[in-house]
């Protein structure tokens, strides 16, 4: 006997009701960036970062239509399409009618999202986000997110954790902050834009992907640690992985084998 298809908008309705679309910045592009949806029956899902000719290849290989990233291969509007990367993968995912969704700022905001996996990782406890989004009273949607060590840790120790958990092989901080770390404020990504709301919130630390180096001055009270963009969002596809076995246990899923970060560390 054989399993009921599952169709794509079966998919997209199970991310949306997780991470609700209204929930994405004004500046993103959240969504079915390719594809059908309720004509189109899913053979599979393949889960990254960011798409690539290589991640495409790989869904082609695993028989695949379906690629969900966390980052948008279409942000702004496509004036043309020639043999840019996008235009590249477009193409490609075009001809091998491969659909592609993207749950990214939307992911990000939603209450258990990004920013809470981040801090399951790191293992935090009374997390609660830091910037509520005016969803209305009963919400608990909103970016980045603050919460407690079990126990305070020293600095050097915390950092080592980072490294571990995080698996990179330099992390950049700032020496402002206290010597015991307790408080800690986190947001994956580019966000330093919230760096004075964890100090507002006093943190001891504030975790994020990355942060321009004039950003790191004024903080004497916070240290500000940078573990890199894509590092720092890695466990994104492990989240998709988890909302859709929740929800839908009979789709085959996969994490990319691809690493999509452009960005290499000589050592």
């Amino acid at each position: 006997m054989h399993s009921a298809a599952i169709h794509i908008q079966e998919i997209v309705d199970a991310l949306e009701h997780f991470a609700p679309l209204p929930l994405q910045e004004s500046y993103d592009n959240a969504g079915l960036l390719l594809g059908l949806t309720k004509e189109q029956e899913a053979t599979g899902a393949l889960l990254c970062l960011d798409v690539t000719e290589e991640v495409i290849d790989e869904a082609i290989s695993l028989g695949y239509n379906l690629i969900i990233a966390h980052h948008p291969l279409i942000f702004s509007g496509i004036k043309k399409i020639t043999n840019d990367l996008i235009s590249r993968c477009l193409k490609k995912a075009i001809k091998n009618d491969i659909a592609i969704y993207a749950a990214h700022t939307n992911l990000d905001n939603a209450y258990q999202g990004v920013n809470y996996e981040i801090s399951r990782r790191i293992g935090l406890v009374d997390v609660r986000a830091l910037m509520l989004q005016d969803q209305g009273e009963e919400s608990l949607h909103g970016g980045g997110a603050i919460g407690q060590l079990v126990k305070p840790m020293q600095r050097k120790d915390f950092l080592q954790m980072l490294k571990d958990v995080f698996d990179v092989k330099a992390i950049r901080y700032s020496e402002g902050g206290p010597e015991q770390i307790l408080t800690v404020a986190l947001c994956g990504g580019a966000g330093s834009f919230m760096a004075n709301i964890a100090k507002e919130n006093h943190a001891d630390v504030f975790v994020t992907g990355e942060i321009k180096y004039h950003d790191f001055f004024g903080y004497e009270d916070l240290m500000l640690v940078a573990l890199g963009h894509y590092e720092s969002e890695q466990f994104t596809q492990n989240l998709f992985q988890q909302i859709l076995k929740d929800k839908l246990p009979a789709l085959k899923t996969k994490i990319t084998l691809v690493n999509t970060n452009p960005i290499r560390v000589y050592k």
